[in-house]
């Protein structure tokens, strides 16, 4: 059961012009890098937490030392007389069956605000770091691929690219349409290593959704990021190395002494 509390005084009235753009943790936490990143840059208000039983047996620590149960969230932005709402959180649904229930959740309270568009984001996990990341686009339609194409030239062949799109990114956009609501899954590549954080897939992604939707994000305010991150991944997978050449050489030694002796 997932239970949607509204944070704020919100009128759910039907406008027929709202727009869910979803950005949950997965490969290289591309999607969710990308939605936190609109949300603070459109200033948007949280209008929605959301709980279930079906979330992770897990906490977080914060940085007070206490426990925080994971959350998921939905802000809310009006722009260029679109209601945008803005699916984030600490972690996804776990299994199958909470998947699904969760995306009809989602698409029950959409509906309400009248929603016409639901926008997934994700990664591709590669075996390299990607020196400039592809964004792809898929749907159950063909005129949301076209209209997306025709408004940012995005990359539309995904098909070989990428096995089953798991998780929310890939059922909310399927049971969207059952819905008569147009559905886009946006897929930036990044490295599928389980340390490295996609912050240039995620700026991709942005781009993309600015562009489409007239945003006006200036996407190039993660280049921060991603120096840091890259940075620090280096120092990271530099310190692996040394101590796996450390653990070679002394099995080496071990394996010369007892050889000798």
């Amino acid at each position: 059961m997932w239970k949607i509390e509204s944070t704020k005084k919100f009128k759910e009235k039907n406008t027929g012009k709202a727009i869910l753009i979803e950005g949950l943790p997965g490969i290289g936490n591309v999607g969710k890098i990308a939605v936190d990143f609109l949300v603070d840059e459109l200033k948007a208000d949280r209008v929605y937490t959301i709980f279930s039983n079906s979330l992770p047996h897990s906490v977080f620590v914060n940085e007070n030392n206490l426990i925080e149960l994971p959350m998921i969230e939905i802000y809310h932005k009006k722009v260029n007389g679109q209601d945008v709402f803005l699916l984030s959180g600490d972690v996804q649904p776990m299994d199958e069956v909470s998947c699904y229930n969760f995306c009809e959740s989602i698409l029950d309270l959409m509906e309400k605000h009248g929603g016409k568009e639901i926008i997934t984001t994700g990664g591709i996990g590669l075996n390299e770091i990607p020196a400039q990341p592809k964004v792809y686009c898929t749907s159950s339609e063909k005129k949301v691929l076209a209209d997306y194409k025709k408004a940012t030239n995005i990359n539309s062949n995904l098909f070989g690219v990428v096995g089953p799109i798991v998780g929310v990114s890939g059922v909310m956009v399927g049971l969207a349409s059952k819905r008569k609501m147009a559905g886009a899954c946006l897929l930036a590549e990044t490295y599928g290593h389980p340390l490295y954080v996609g912050v240039a897939g995620a700026k991709e992604i942005v781009k993309v959704i600015s562009k489409k939707l007239n945003l006006k994000v200036d996407a190039n305010k993660l280049d921060k990021s991603m120096q840091d991150v890259n940075s620090s991944f280096a120092k990271i997978t530099d310190l692996r190395k040394l101590n796996k050449d450390l653990a070679l050489k002394q099995d080496k030694t071990k394996h010369d002494v007892n050889y000798i002796g």
